[in-house]
């Protein structure tokens, strides 16, 4: 579900995105997208349960807790980068000739 909805994000952030902004506006609104999808999963807790368990299950450790989550969304953004690159990339190629 988190997937989808940040994926429609990334879509809305193609189209909507100033084409004057190029590549930079292109990696910030991949940054963006990325951190809203890492702190989404890491709100969400491990598997839906509460922060607190969660935290039983990385030691108690906030930086393990943190990295594995950073690393689940490195994994899984592969569909928003494609559904924000496709047409911003479209749109700027039109634009340049």
């Amino acid at each position: 579900m988190i997937l989808a909805a940040i994926t429609l994000c990334a879509l809305a952030l193609g189209v909507l995105t100033p084409v004057r902004w190029g590549v930079w506006g292109f990696v910030g609104a991949a940054a963006v997208l990325f951190l809203a999808q890492a702190l989404t999963n890491t709100a969400m807790g491990f598997e839906g349960i509460p922060i607190s368990e969660s935290l039983l299950l990385f030691n108690d450790s906030y930086l393990s807790y943190v990295g594995f989550n950073l690393q689940i969304t490195y994994r899984a953004f592969a569909l928003p980068l494609l559904a924000l690159a496709t047409p911003f990339i479209f749109r700027l190629a039109r634009s340049r000739t």
